[in-house]
């Protein structure tokens, strides 16, 4: 499996005007080049494993990766979804210098719903709010396999969101998507941010090109999961 690529779909898109009372839909698939960084403890005493993020890892940290999203708008409401799986593993030494392995696979679906506060020629911003399904397994392998384990969870986090769109020039905008949750409730927290400038080919079809991170902080008795996935991405929206 290809390790440096994401294929994934996502809403990163222009706003389009819709007639009242018409439901307007798309999707992008995208590519993203993400890796993992940060530290998973799968229980109380156990060593936590650190993955060292830099742009150089993005090639043999990322095991395959999958995202698809999607959008709808009538009128003033608005609603999206999305569902995305990755999985990333680590080499390493934990101290006092043994050798380890780390991975984290993870998949989630998430459902928010919300209301288009700003319609501008030049801006739109909708706020939204929904929740995000976690599943995450993290494992820690040490000292040649003498010291494993393989934690699983499940949960699910409240979510609040806000997506901008803002015109630039004629035929070029800008995205910036932002959520955060978990409140204590699932995870401690969790947050996204995208940030895209996306070009118009026609009607019905854009090119964008731009930057994702994901975080995650969980915790629960002794296990704890505390990670990022980032990395540049490209897109191409269709629009029905």
């Amino acid at each position: 499996m290809m390790r440096n690529l994401f294929a994934a779909a996502s809403l990163i898109t222009l706003a389009l005007p819709a007639a009242a009372g018409e439901w307007r839909g798309q999707i992008t698939p995208y590519v993203w080049a993400t890796g993992l960084g940060g530290d998973i403890t799968p229980f109380s005493g156990a060593p936590s494993m650190s993955f060292e993020k830099s742009f150089s890892d993005l090639m043999k940290d990322l095991d395959g990766a999958f995202f698809l999203s999607g959008y709808a708008r009538r009128d003033r409401l608005v609603v999206m979804g999305d569902f995305s799986w990755s999985s990333s593993s680590k080499s390493g030494r934990i101290p006092p210098g043994v050798p380890a392995e780390g991975k984290l696979t993870q998949s989630s679906l998430t459902l928010l719903g919300g209301y288009r506060a700003v319609a501008q020629e030049r801006l739109a911003l909708d706020l939204l709010a929904g929740a995000r399904a976690w599943s995450i397994k993290g494992s820690v392998s040490a000292a040649g396999g003498a010291l494993k384990s393989s934690p699983s969870e499940e949960f699910v986090d409240p979510i609040l969101a806000l997506r901008a769109n803002v015109a630039l020039a004629p035929r070029w905008s800008a995205l910036v998507y932002l959520d955060f949750g978990g409140f204590g409730l699932g995870s401690e927290q969790t947050g996204q941010v995208v940030a895209t400038a996306n070009y118009q080919v026609n009607d019905a079809l854009y090119i964008s090109a731009g930057y994702r991170h994901l975080m995650l902080d969980y915790r629960s008795g002794g296990t704890r999961m505390d990670v990022t996935m980032s990395g540049p991405l490209v897109g191409l929206t269709w629009r029905f």
